[in-house]
């Protein structure tokens, strides 16, 4: 189901990073809200569920919220 690829979608050059910027994303990635947060609690909610088909959709949504942190 899934294939890992250690290389980057598009090339990134950093020339002057930004520390409020930098500061922002991971809020967004890691806070409270953030995308992190959405996905450990759909993923932990999939434990509780009694159907396999409600299972397969929370580990689903659990991991696309993963993969959209940045973009």
């Amino acid at each position: 189901m899934f294939q890992y690829e250690k290389k980057l979608q598009f090339p990134v050059n950093i020339k002057n990073p930004n520390p409020v910027y930098a500061k922002i994303i991971a809020t967004q990635y890691g806070g409270p809200d953030g995308e992190l947060g959405a996905s450990l609690r759909y993923l932990s909610q999939r434990y509780s569920m009694p159907y396999a088909e409600l299972k397969g959709l929370l580990t689903d949504i659990g991991t696309d919220e993963l993969s959209l942190g940045f973009f």
